[in-house]
């Protein structure tokens, strides 16, 4: 991580919700989520919000040789948001405590704020993480 990567540093990113990403698309597989409306899904938001801190720190990693990966999340889930819409997330890097980046993060759709909370990440080597990746698959038989 670079120096320059510390608390106050300011993001936004914006991403168009696809139809992939609601709760019958997401999970097309469980008969009673095909009856559920069509709009974000909360885990497909939540992946978002982590994305958008991704790529909050970006130009502050040596990417790809450090890669960060979500430790925590805490999210509202405030308004319904259907396919096509903008979403507009922003956050701000809270805290940096070694490898551990906080985040203050929410999110607005065009008409509604959508989420707000709070997000954690780890600074990782991807070479060190597959490493134990691979030795958990073997013990996993997989």
């Amino acid at each position: 991580m670079k120096p320059e990567l510390q608390a106050g540093i300011r993001f936004e990113w914006t991403y168009q919700v696809p139809q992939r990403a609601t709760v019958p698309a997401l999970f097309h597989d469980i008969p009673m989520a095909c009856e559920m409306p069509e709009v974000l899904a909360t885990g497909y938001m939540v992946g978002l919000m982590e994305l958008a801190c991704t790529q909050g720190i970006l130009p502050y990693t040596d990417w790809p040789h450090e890669q960060s990966l979500g430790t925590h999340v805490s999210f509202s889930h405030l308004a319904a948001t259907p396919p096509g819409m903008t979403l507009t997330i922003r956050g701000e890097v809270t805290a940096v405590e070694g490898r551990r980046i906080r985040f203050k993060v929410e999110a607005w759709d065009g008409e509604d704020k959508i989420s707000e909370g709070e997000h954690e990440r780890c600074v990782i080597t991807p070479e060190r993480f597959n490493a134990k990746l691979c030795e958990k698959k073997s013990r996993a038989g997989l």
